[in-house]
């Protein structure tokens, strides 16, 4: 039955980057020299920083969010790490236990041991954060990343990304005002994917739509250095509890619907969030921005808010994340704890942010 599941959620995913590879056949794809004329770097860290937003976080910001955890009350918001769970394009988890036991057994108490053995894209599956690495442009120069770096570049390799690796944001972590838009509330039941470009799509958040939501939940403005979250209720097509319970039928129906589109923010809330010089952004589904016709949002460009928030400003993103219970207590501001693991050279990270409230 793994077998069997693990290709539902390959086809499920290839289905996705499938449309998109065929939308762009028989193009001529000119370079985008955007990043170039249009100066994206150096950063507003100067041309050194690898680290990008999570720069702006200071001691008055984290003693000012630790004010929020008033209940005592402790969500975590990642999701299970299994094989047969929902991932884009060819990527999966899959782990194995070697040996059962894997070594001993050691002196007269016969002690053994178990270890795990994993092979994935270790920083973009499940509950995955976006670093420098991820997201770059095809420019005339060469394929162009955060803060003017080159994949190109001496010190990028395969097999370590140097300069764009994921450790240097790690070196710093997130501590902040957390702050959850429950666009179901807001939209009085789970956000569906767009069916078209207007900002008024019920599946497109955009910049009007964050500040009705803030104030229709009576928390402060989205202010520098908040981690801001969406949750849209298309996540639970794969359940952060129930997945388990499903039958392989339900599965492969569920990863279907769950990576043919998704609601999210639209450009212009992208925009309107980098303005106020968040550090952090997010949502429960496996992309975070909106991803409608033709896999673009409120423009035809696909993924065209991790371009303006990733490449362009350094604003990092988490996709994948469990917003249920945060949603269920109204838990509109929270402390966010959380950091990437220091992989070295690498894209992304996995992990289990927690939120305190």
């Amino acid at each position: 039955m793994i077998t069997c599941l693990r290709i539902y959620v390959s086809l499920g995913a290839l289905a996705l980057t499938g449309a998109l590879t065929a939308g762009l056949a028989g193009q001529t794809l000119a370079a985008n020299d955007k990043p170039l004329t249009e100066n994206w770097a150096p950063s507003e860290w100067g041309a050194d920083d690898m680290a990008g937003s999570v720069n702006r976080t200071t001691p008055e910001m984290v003693l000012k969010a630790a004010k929020l955890v008033k209940q005592g009350k402790v969500a975590t918001l990642g999701k299970i790490y299994q094989q047969d769970a929902p991932a884009f394009g060819s990527r999966g988890w899959r782990m194995t236990i070697p040996g059962m036991p894997t070594g001993g057994p050691f002196g007269e108490q016969q002690m053994v041991y178990n270890d795990e053995y994993v092979s994935a894209e270790i920083g973009q599956i499940g509950t995955q954060f976006d670093g420098p690495g991820h997201i770059g442009i095809i420019t005339s120069k060469g394929h162009f990343f955060y803060n003017g770096r080159f994949i190109e570049d001496e010190d990028v390799t395969p097999y370590g990304l140097g300069p764009l690796g994921v450790e240097h944001v790690a070196e710093k972590g997130f501590v902040c005002r957390g702050v959850l838009l429950d666009g179901v509330a807001y939209n009085a039941g789970p956000m569906p994917i767009p069916t078209s470009r207007e900002k008024t799509d019920p599946g497109i958040v955009s910049a009007a739509d964050i500040e009705a939501m803030v104030e229709r939940q009576g928390i402060d403005p989205v202010q520098e250095g908040d981690c801001v979250f969406l949750h849209t209720g298309h996540g639970n097509f794969w359940h952060p509890k129930d997945w388990d319970s499903y039958s392989a039928e339900e599965k492969k129906t569920r990863i279907a619907k769950f990576n043919s589109g998704e609601p999210g923010f639209g450009l212009s809330a992208c925009k309107y969030l980098a303005e106020r010089k968040i550090i952090l952004w997010g949502a429960d589904t496996w992309g975070s921005e909106a991803v409608g016709p033709g896999f673009g949002g409120e423009n035809d460009q696909p993924f065209e808010c991790h371009v303006e928030m990733l490449t362009k400003r350094g604003i990092w993103n988490l996709e994948n994340m469990d917003l249920s219970k945060l949603a269920e207590d109204k838990a509109y501001e929270f402390l966010f704890v959380w950091s990437p693991l220091k992989i070295k050279g690498g894209t992304g990270s996995p992990g289990n942010p927690v939120a305190l409230y």
